[in-house]
């Protein structure tokens, strides 16, 4: 895992492939049982680790004010990271399936027993944070963000996901 710091706060993330267990994951998640709390985000979805970070600040800021959307701080994450207000939609979208074997693991201010514990949660291979862009479903992130050819003629697929981020709230 590798963690960031967001305005006095740290996020930790860590990528995995080969995730054979994702179904206990869900279960776990929507149980409310997992613990340590953690978001589990899919990263075909996400090409770059800036999208994530830029989520993460929308999310602190709202913990801030008091004003989650969602029931916990980290569906509240992977909601930001969809860009749709709609929040069952977003959590199918971003979030992981029963079926889904890559994976972006997000713990807000992880201790290192925390860190470890989301490291046991997932039976798969974790990989560099590096990897993400390589891996990404161009095609399946442009279909779900509405990104348009002309678009990417002027900025990268990571910086069209934040923009849509930052503006959901407006629209």
């Amino acid at each position: 895992m590798k963690a960031f710091e967001i305005n006095g706060d740290t996020v930790s993330l860590a990528l995995f492939i080969d995730v054979t267990n994702s179904k206990e994951l869900l279960d776990s998640m929507q149980a409310g049982t997992l613990e340590p709390e953690v978001a589990f985000l899919n990263a075909s979805l996400i090409p770059d680790v800036f999208p994530v970070l830029a989520a993460a600040h929308k999310t602190l800021v709202s913990k801030s004010r008091e004003s989650l959307t969602t029931r916990t701080l980290h569906s509240e994450l992977v909601y930001n990271y969809s860009g749709s207000k709609h929040i069952t939609e977003s959590l199918k979208r971003c979030g992981i399936s029963e079926s889904t074997t890559y994976i972006l693991a997000a713990r807000f201010n992880a201790t290192l027993d925390e860190v470890k514990a989301v490291e046991k949660l997932i039976h798969g291979k974790e990989i560099d944070l590096e990897e993400l862009n390589g891996r990404a479903n161009q095609a399946q992130i442009q279909k779900q963000y509405k990104i348009t050819g002309p678009e990417l003629g002027i900025s990268s697929l990571a910086d069209a996901i934040v923009c849509r981020i930052a503006a959901r709230d407006a629209l």
